[in-house]
């Protein structure tokens, strides 16, 4: 276990529907405290939404379900003669619906994702990411089949993309034996690396484009850094922490300049955003989803996100996640430390801006052994 990792205590597994919290609580040995999985909910019942999500509705969001002729008008652009038997929704946010919507012919099922009239940028950020890596042979991931930024057929934008077999990996990771955990995680180790292969000119934000970049990793991730300690401060943070990490990270930043070039990071792949299926006799790796918060950044700084929220100091699984990335620098295990102080800090202010306070004191608590 490197250093900065999370010393083993009570975990509390958070399926985050729609930001909002349903806890299930276990206390395994060698599980690190808290890292909360943000990923999506369970199908509901035909035109109806998790009860988790109904407070959203009403609230500026998407405030309407997607009957079975409003699907049927989506896709028969594609399909002409499709016949909708059912719609289930998946997941209700403040950013976007998804709905699984399935028919007699001539396909099962694909997903429309609806996008909140705010939000509406974020369906082309989607549709290209997931091209670029559709191009770059990195996956499975959906293949979008329909891209309608236009409201005026359903009062939304949507994006119509195909159904990817399986189920999220956190759904099933509690009750995998070692074996199945380590083939998993060189596997998601390997798809890492897949997508660090697809190089980017600057860093920064990306959408269809890069926003505000910067030229090296240096001046991105100090503006990275002191935005999020800014939001941490303005969130009511504690000031001796906040003290705490702006000191490590200064006594640290030297590791920035070590990142020679950016690349496509998915910057939130963790057990929710993994999709997994029973093939013969164990789980397998059936692709991966939810590439909104995609960055051209440091490598390192995706795979700290991946082990902050899903290896949570488990030497098992990230034996395995190194061994699949590959060759990985020398210096890898102080700059993963660093970057996981960043996601942890930025995970910090997140909760706090939706007024979840419930996780605050728990990453609190990890902060602070990481400094």
């Amino acid at each position: 276990m490197f250093a900065g990792a999370l010393r083993p205590a009570a975990d509390i597994t958070r399926a985050y529907t729609c930001g909002y919290a349903h806890v299930r609580a276990r206390a395994p040995p060698e599980r690190s405290q808290v890292t909360r999985l943000l990923i999506r909910s369970e199908t509901a019942p035909e035109n109806s939404i998790d009860p988790g999500c109904r407070h959203l509705y009403g609230q500026g969001v998407i405030d309407r379900f997607l009957s079975k002729g409003q699907a049927a008008d989506i896709l028969r652009p594609i399909w002409p003669d499709v016949l909708v038997t059912e719609v289930r929704a998946r997941t209700a946010g403040q950013l976007s619906s998804v709905y699984e919507v399935r028919s007699a012919a001539p396909v099962e099922a694909v997903i429309v994702k609806v996008y909140a009239d705010q939000w509406r940028w974020k369906q082309a950020k989607e549709v290209f990411v997931y091209r670029l890596l559709s191009a770059h042979g990195v996956g499975p991931v959906p293949v979008i089949l329909r891209v309608e930024p236009d409201t005026a057929l359903f009062g939304y934008a949507f994006t119509v993309m195909t159904v990817l077999p399986g189920v999220p990996l956190s759904h099933v990771s509690a009750d995998l034996d070692g074996e199945q955990t380590a083939r998993i995680y060189r596997r998601l180790g390997a798809t890492l690396g897949a997508i660090h292969r697809i190089g980017q000119v600057t860093y920064g934000y990306l959408t269809t484009r890069i926003l505000d970049p910067e030229p090296d990793n240096t001046a991105y991730m100090t503006r990275q850094f002191a935005k999020k300690l800014a939001e941490f401060e303005e969130l009511g943070g504690d000031p001796e922490l906040h003290a705490g990490i702006r000191n490590y990270v200064a006594k640290q930043a030297d590791l920035f300049r070590r990142c020679e070039a950016p690349v496509l990071c998915h910057n939130d792949f963790h057990e929710g955003n993994v999709l997994v299926e029973h093939r013969g006799d164990g789980w397998e790796v059936s692709g991966f989803i939810d590439v909104e918060n995609a960055v051209a950044a440091d490598p390192l700084l995706d795979v700290a996100k991946t082990d902050y929220y899903a290896v949570q100091g488990d030497p098992v699984k990230r034996s395995a996640l190194v061994g699949g990335y590959g060759p990985m620098p020398e210096d890898w295990a102080a700059r993963l430390v660093l970057y996981r102080l960043y996601h942890a800090l930025e995970l910090w202010d997140w909760f706090a801006a939706i007024g979840e306070v419930a996780p605050l004191s728990g990453i609190a608590a990890d902060i602070r052994r990481m400094v």
